[in-house]
């Protein structure tokens, strides 16, 4: 090889290089390596930090995969879990290989599987619809996961509907130390219609708060290395018709007896529809229609579309919600990749790699604190002041409460990767304060009343 062959050969090296350091999934992931999570005790609305280093400590790509190295715990607090699951977030040590150049799976899709299916950016991962339940002809009962046994595989039962009670404040729960969300990760109680009432002692955290007004952030990566996106997004495929709420193509099929699948395919019998089982009860109880309108979604739960990340286009998951932000099946992704199936979790990396390393600067201009993007309730307030930031925080936020007299009063953060912190103004007197906050790059001020 002459020299010119060699110069030619690492020129297009830099060049490809420097392409793969534009792709959303390699430069959008939380990176940390300081800020600690924390869970709650039932009863206790006070945070017990874990000490386990949170959302995503490294990300490694080559010119074909992405290696995102995490503890698989958020920087919002996790837990209480209601229904006396005894496990808490653990570390996870977890390195999840995707692929840089995502494709179309042309053959037989792929079905989603127990277990880890996607990352949401802060490392933490993403269940389909199941919770390892389903249906036993043999015995007229449910078998499998929690209960114990092992059921039939052909009814299965709907995680959301039924663990429900098992779900923290941000949607989530873990299984065996792994914690995960099988749905939209943001916080029962900014729901517009609250079917769950975690909330009430504990802080309405989650990876980001839902905004019908914006197209919702870029939250994850599918295992066939598709990007996932929150509840919203451009009413045309081609980015114009403004911003709407982007629908699932699933709904539940008109019927009394569970002996066939919405395909006509006749299978094993599950239980009849009841008050016990009604509609819902079952991933098989929903049947897919496509939908003339561009704002639905196809079979696997996503659609071909530009997005904020990928004007030129790319295909897309949503997390799909009803018009009251309740999560609507399938969720996420499923029950199908659209993509072929490449991403895995693996012990090591053992090809050259290299280590992306974030423009703090950048991400802080895309996390801009604008009036809008703010909130800060009640105010006037009396005894408590909550200030949250809506859509995606991907910076670390500090904030202070500043009086008349230019003292700071009180002070609390806003980790990447969660949204909201709180102030106790019990002891504070009446008066006009300021909150500020600052991710190191934007300053912003709000004005609030304090009443006794």
């Amino acid at each position: 090889m002459n020299k010119t062959t060699i110069l030619t050969a690492l020129a297009l090296l830099s060049v490809s290089m420097l392409q793969a350091q534009t792709e959303p999934i390699i430069t959008n992931w939380l990176q940390n390596t300081t800020v600690v999570g924390s869970y709650y005790m039932q009863g206790n609305s006070t945070p017990i930090t874990n000490n386990i280093v949170a959302d995503v400590q490294s990300v490694k790509y080559s010119n074909t995969f992405v290696y995102i190295t995490t503890n698989g715990v958020p920087t919002y607090p996790t837990g209480p879990f209601l229904d006396g699951n005894p496990s808490q977030a653990t570390a996870q040590s977890a390195i999840y290989k995707l692929s840089l150049t995502p494709t179309a799976n042309t053959g037989t899709p792929t079905s989603t599987t127990m277990g880890t299916i996607g990352v949401f950016i802060n490392g933490v991962s993403l269940f389909d619809y199941r919770d390892g339940v389903s249906w036993k002809n043999s015995t007229n009962s449910m078998a499998g996961g929690p209960s114990g046994g092992q059921g039939d595989g052909v009814w299965n039962r709907d995680a959301i509907v039924f663990e429900k009670d098992g779900f923290d404040c941000s949607k989530g729960h873990p299984a065996n130390g792994l914690y995960h969300h099988h749905q939209n990760p943001s916080a029962f109680k900014l729901d517009i219609n609250v079917v769950s009432s975690i909330c009430n002692l504990y802080d309405a955290d989650g990876l980001y708060v839902i905004d019908p007004s914006v197209h919702s952030p870029l939250i994850g990566f599918a295992s066939d290395g598709f990007p996932i996106y929150g509840a919203y997004g451009y009413k045309n495929a081609d980015g114009t018709g403004g911003i709407t709420r982007i629908k699932s193509g699933y709904q539940l099929r008109n019927i009394t007896t569970r002996t066939t699948y919405y395909t006509g395919t006749t299978v094993t019998a599950g239980p009849d529809v009841s008050t016990t089982y009604p509609l819902g009860t079952f991933r098989e109880d929903y049947e897919f229609i496509t939908q003339p309108s561009e704002d639905y979604l196809d079979i696997h739960n996503g659609r071909f579309c530009v997005t904020p990340e990928y004007p030129a286009g790319t295909y897309a998951y949503f997390c799909t919600v009803d018009e009251n932000y309740n999560s609507t099946f399938p969720y996420a992704v499923g029950p199908t990749f659209y993509g072929v199936v490449s991403g895995t979790k693996v012990t090591s990396i053992t090809e050259t790699t290299t280590t992306y390393v974030p423009n703090a600067n950048a991400i802080a201009e895309t996390n801009t604190l604008s009036e809008t993007s703010v909130s800060i309730f009640p105010n006037p307030a009396s005894d408590l002041i909550a200030i949250q930031i809506n859509g995606l925080n991907k910076s670390n936020v500090a904030v202070e409460l500043i009086d008349i007299q230019g003292k700071v009063v009180a002070t609390a953060s806003i980790s990447a990767g969660s949204t909201i912190a709180y102030f106790d103004t019990q002891k504070l007197y009446a008066g006009n304060y300021i909150v500020r906050l600052t991710d190191g790059t934007i300053q912003h001020n709000r004005q609030v009343v304090i009443a006794k």
